[in-house]
């Protein structure tokens, strides 16, 4: 008998057939199927897209650029000492030592002083060093101090110091160079005489004459080279001064700050042109007088000067008429209240940013003529002026001679240019710095000259400028480190990091120069330091984003990044969720 199979029977071999109506239900399954992993991949591909590509270009393309500063090297700059170095050469002349003692020469000292800085400074110590050289003086220097009149030139040019160096030449009891109630002489360059007994030198070691004599070479260091109370003047605005230091607090509140430039402005103030037709030769008296000390004074900083000439110009107080004296006065209560009105007619150079130093010659009216400035004693002032720290000086400048019995109006004054300008020239060298010392007894400090400023003066005031200049560009610099560590979000660009790399290069070399005792190379590096860290603390790209915090982030980011975030988020959650229901489904039927 014949067996006969049918499509669909039970011992058929090959592919399964349904029913039609089987594939009519299973076909929609198919492709549901195959639609839901299709956008499966596709939100996996974005997805991946977006962490892969779309994240790190979003996050390279807004992020902050930051410039590498050397942050390590401004550490360290918080904890370096301040070393100050002075050479000191003490010549010997013929009479002062024994043979003995001059066996043993030539000698060098050296000699420290530590010195701690009471306040919140980067540098909290200082060390004051003085080397010192011991020598016998030359025949041609011998033959130098034989000249009372020109030993003080003759000097200078044999020794040829260096700028910050001091040459102390001894001299005997019976030289004729300096008078008898005079021990110390100094001279207006970077030279000094003292005096030696012959007690001191007789039936002693040279030891013991140097330990004698050292008390009168350090006052003379105290006068014409730095000390611990100038370095703290100079840097009297980080540090806290100590009750007694009273004059102390006075010069560094009197003079200006170290700056590159200052602008200084003549002002003729003549409040009463109809009785006064006044004339002053401003120009010829600058050159004479003013030019000289800024010149000298051109390693500092730079100087430009104006002139002007105001008119019905009246000072803020009225003077009020002293019968004993027969005169108008201003008492010192007064003169804080003579600037203000006067300052507003003045004007300012909007160009310069640089210090302006103001000095006024004002003639009184008719009315309130003759006028004098009387002190805290009711005592009248010699010169007739007056100083406002940090401002300038006024001058009143009396033309009453110049009245008679037929004077016909206005009245033609030339105004007595010397006399100005020797008291505008004092108030000048107190305004930059230059402080006013009263030697110790015995002591005998040769004039200025006309420069208005001798070299040793000069020196003091660059020791001084070379100091804060270093404590300012260290401070900007420090400030403006902790201020980028602190804010992420300011941009450093290149031309900032370079400045600031400057900055500290300068900062390094002037103080590896003042440790060695090179003071014009020290007082350059400090003037690029204080420059560079100025101008990349005060550069404009610094305030692009500082006022940018993280809430505006999310306020700018989130309406362009929700409306994608949420459907690729949405979906890979719904991935999740029937990955592990599957997973759930599979155990069960295992079960």
């Amino acid at each position: 008998s014949s067996m006969v199979f049918k499509r669909g029977s039970v011992g058929a071999k090959g592919p399964r057939a349904y029913p039609p109506h089987q594939l009519h239900h299973q076909m929609p399954v198919l492709l549901i199927q195959d639609k839901r992993r299709r956008g499966q991949l596709a939100a996996l591909s974005i997805a991946a897209v977006v962490i892969i590509v779309g994240v790190p270009l979003w996050w390279r393309t807004t992020e902050t650029y930051r410039a590498w500063l050397p942050v390590s090297q401004i550490k360290d700059l918080a904890k370096l000492q301040l070393h100050l170095s002075a050479d000191v050469e003490v010549v010997f002349a013929r009479g002062t030592v024994t043979p003995e003692q001059q066996k043993k020469v030539p000698l060098t000292q050296t000699q420290d002083e530590e010195h701690t800085v009471d306040g919140d400074l980067l540098m909290q110590f200082m060390i004051l060093r003085y080397e010192t050289k011991y020598r016998t003086a030359t025949i041609m220097e011998e033959d130098a101090l034989k000249k009372p009149t020109a030993a003080d030139l003759s000097l200078h040019m044999l020794s040829e110091s260096p700028c910050g160096s001091l040459v102390v030449y001894v001299i005997p009891e019976s030289s004729s160079l300096l008078p008898e109630d005079v021990n110390v002489y100094i001279g207006q360059r970077r030279t000094a005489l003292v005096r030696i007994s012959a007690q001191m030198r007789v039936g002693k070691t040279l030891e013991q004459l140097l330990a004698q004599l050292e008390p009168q070479i350090k006052q003379v260091l105290q006068v014409m080279s730095f000390s611990h109370t100038d370095i703290t003047v100079a840097l009297s605005d980080r540090v806290r001064f100590r009750p007694g230091n009273k004059e102390s607090i006075a010069d560094s509140m009197r003079a200006f700050k170290s700056s590159p430039g200052y602008e200084i402005t003549f002002s003729l103030l003549n409040p009463d042109p109809k009785s006064h037709q006044l004339h002053w030769d401003i120009e010829g008296a600058v050159q004479t007088y003013i030019q000289p000390l800024l010149t000298k004074l051109s390693p500092l900083a730079n100087f430009s000067m104006d002139s002007q000439t105001l008119y019905y110009t009246m000072l803020g107080v009225t003077p009020r008429f002293d019968s004993s004296f027969e005169a108008y006065t201003l008492n010192a209560d007064s003169l804080a209240h003579v600037i203000n009105p006067v300052e507003a007619r003045l004007g300012s150079n909007a160009a310069s940013s640089n210090p302006v130093l103001n000095f006024l010659l004002y003639v009184p009216d008719i009315r309130h003529s003759p006028l004098y400035i009387h002190d805290h004693r009711k005592q009248e002032v010699p010169s007739n002026a007056f100083h406002s720290p940090r401002w300038g000086g006024i001058m009143v400048y009396n033309v009453n001679g110049f009245y008679g019995s037929e004077t016909e109006f206005p009245v033609h004054v030339n105004i007595n240019m010397a006399k100005v300008m020797g008291v505008f020239l004092a108030q000048l060298r107190l305004l930059l710095g230059v402080q006013s010392l009263s030697p110790p007894p015995g002591f005998l400090v040769a004039p200025c000259g006309s420069t208005g400023l001798a070299d040793w003066e000069l020196d003091r005031l660059m020791w001084s400028r070379s100091v804060e200049n270093i404590a300012t560009a260290t401070t900007t610099i420090t400030s403006l480190a902790q201020l980028l560590d602190q804010i992420g979000n300011i941009v450093i660009n290149d031309n900032i990091a370079q400045q600031v790399s400057s900055a500290v290069t300068s900062l390094q070399l002037a103080m590896a120069e003042l440790e060695v005792g090179n003071l014009g190379f020290a007082l350059q590096y400090s003037k690029e330091a204080i420059l560079a860290s100025e101008k990349a603390f005060f550069d404009p790209s610094l305030l692009h984003l500082l006022y940018f915090p993280d809430d505006q982030k999310f306020a700018i980011y989130i309406p362009l990044f929700l409306p994608m975030c949420v459907p690729i988020l949405l979906s890979m959650l719904k991935i999740v969720s029937e990955a592990r229901q599957r997973r759930r489904e599979k155990q069960a039927k295992k079960e």
